[in-house]
């Protein structure tokens, strides 16, 4: 069956537009009144519109939801004026807590202090209220501390679709993330 999907996808379009969070197929379902099948289907057609050279934003699939984004060889250009504001609130030493909860989690506030060999009180609570990692549970251990992950923010914020996409670390880095206790 060949369906002209081009109304459908443009309320998809529109309704991407106008949110500023990742929305996943069923949410869009909801927003538009069309069926979950049909969305798909729109959303397959809008990224087949958007991959022509001619459009400068694509399809984007963020912690399980979709977003318009400017193409990534467009934003090069346009992230000092458009993207540099946030990008400059993460200093080095929240850059490095972050980068050490995303590749540990779930990780202890202690075994984030091991790994970077300073207290990462501050950088924790800095990074909660920029909500980029969350409390994931508490780890079976004495005291039962806090085990910290990333959130949907953090995704958002790195333009990556599951924690997956990550850079691959190379083994000395991999040495350095690497916890004692965890197997």
């Amino acid at each position: 069956m060949d369906l002209n999907l081009d109304r459908e996808a443009a309320l998809v379009e529109t309704i991407l537009f106008l949110e500023s969070e990742p929305l996943d197929a069923a949410s869009l379902a909801r927003i538009s009144g069309l069926g979950k099948d049909l969305v798909e289907a729109a959303i397959d057609h809008l990224r087949e519109q958007l991959a022509a050279p001619a459009h400068g934003l694509e399809l984007s699939d963020m912690g399980g939801g979709w977003m318009l984004v400017p193409k990534k060889e467009l934003w090069e250009s346009l992230k000092y004026r458009y993207g540099r504001k946030n990008e400059q609130k993460l200093s080095r030493a929240a850059l490095e807590t972050l980068s050490i909860i995303a590749y540990s989690q779930p990780v202890t506030r202690a075994e984030v202090e091991s790994i970077r060999g300073v207290a990462a009180d501050n950088m924790i609570r800095f990074l909660l209220e920029r909500n980029l990692i969350k409390e994931v549970g508490k780890k079976d251990a004495p005291g039962k501390p806090i085990q910290y992950g990333t959130t949907k923010e953090f995704l958002k914020f790195f333009r990556l679709g599951s924690i997956s996409e990550l850079p691959k670390l190379g083994e000395l880095e991999r040495d350095r993330f690497e916890l004692e206790d965890k197997q």
